[in-house]
């Protein structure tokens, strides 16, 4: 089941030990390259796309929780990021 990526307004947290900072993740990618393969014959990759980016499992670097990191709300920040603070007026 694949896990969601935090968004402008959310993050991971470890349900088991409160860690907001090292996770590790295992994902798998999809993607497209142009491949410039030079006279003597040496590829070099000079563009890629992403096609499809599946994050599959999250654990926590601290504790090793597995199935323990959620989503939580981000806080405000005095510097407009955070959740409620982008574009708010009074």
């Amino acid at each position: 089941m694949p896990v969601p990526l935090p968004g402008p307004d959310t993050r991971w947290r470890c349900r088991q030990c409160g860690n907001l900072t090292r996770f590790d993740v295992t994902r798998s990618t999809r993607g497209r390259e142009y491949v410039h393969v030079d006279l003597a014959g040496e590829p070099a990759v000079e563009e890629r796309e992403v096609l499809e980016d599946v994050v599959e499992h999250v654990s926590c670097r601290w504790c090793s929780a597995v199935d323990a990191v959620e989503l939580v709300p981000r806080p405000a920040s005095p510097l407009g990021r955070g959740s409620g603070s982008v574009g708010a007026s009074s």
